[in-house]
């Protein structure tokens, strides 16, 4: 069954938004898809934040990706300089 992270950031005051998405889109993103995501978005939320919501084919997958990920989380303040506000995870349960 399909398993989703959906993560919400905050980009630092006085930080280039595009810049920050720059680096995101470079390194993190590709990151997730080789640790097994299937799909990765990004949405800008507001003028500093934004929401990730990454896409995994099952639980397994993404709970053997979770040392890894809570590593880079810690990394993330100062290499991209925005901040976790808030995180949810399941299984999907209906889709069309």
């Amino acid at each position: 069954m399909k398993y989703v992270t959906i993560t919400t950031w905050e980009i630092l005051g006085g930080v280039d938004f595009d810049l920050t998405m720059a680096s995101v889109k470079e390194k993190r993103l590709p990151a997730l898809k080789q640790l097994g995501a299937s799909r990765v978005q990004v949405i800008r939320t507001s003028e500093r934040t934004i929401a990730a919501i990454s896409e995994w084919p099952n639980r397994t997958t993404r709970d053997a990706a979770a040392e890894f990920i809570e590593r880079v989380r810690r990394d993330v303040r100062t290499e991209d300089h925005s901040r976790m506000t808030g995180e949810m995870l399941g299984e999907v349960v209906a889709e069309v």
